[in-house]
């Protein structure tokens, strides 16, 4: 099945991004993509991974194949509630269908809603992006297990 995107082609040199370019309109095949993380971020670029799930500007949506290759990259705005929409951020993001989560903090009612759908939760190990998905391409980031007790979770 073949469906058309905006894509952003990203040009790697030792596991680094070192040129990304928007192409709008390209084809995608969509059997090609083995995983769809989602990562919320501080900026609408997707570079900086949010401190906190819920209260991200943005979410980073990025497809990688089974070689582990960036098939997609997009961004779109957080549309909960904390940002002027309506429900959880957990629950509005399920429309991405993502298959994984990095996130650097979130709370265990999130935390819990993904358990249930089968999605597992990692830990952002840096703010940086492209840092955050080197490592959890290499399987070195932990798996959430706790969601953070702040005083708006209570």
């Amino acid at each position: 099945m073949r469906s058309q995107h905006l894509v952003l082609l990203i040009v790697e040199w030792g596991g680094v991004v070192v040129e990304a370019e928007a192409v709008v309109g390209v084809e995608v095949e969509e059997d090609s993509v083995s995983r769809r993380i989602l990562i919320p971020t501080e900026d609408s670029e997707g570079t900086r991974v949010a401190a906190h799930f819920g209260r991200a500007p943005f979410f980073t949506i990025i497809d990688i194949d089974d070689d582990f290759q960036v098939k997609n990259k997009e961004t779109s705005p957080n549309q909960g509630e904390h940002h002027g929409g309506r429900g959880h951020a957990h629950d509005n993001v399920l429309r991405y269908k993502p298959t994984v989560l990095i996130v650097s903090g979130m709370g265990p009612r999130g935390l819990r809603g993904f358990s249930s759908a089968g999605i597992p939760v990692y830990k952002a190990d840096s703010p940086d992006l492209r840092s955050v998905l080197s490592s959890y391409i290499s399987g070195s980031l932990d798996e959430l297990t706790e969601g953070c007790q702040d005083a708006h979770h209570r």
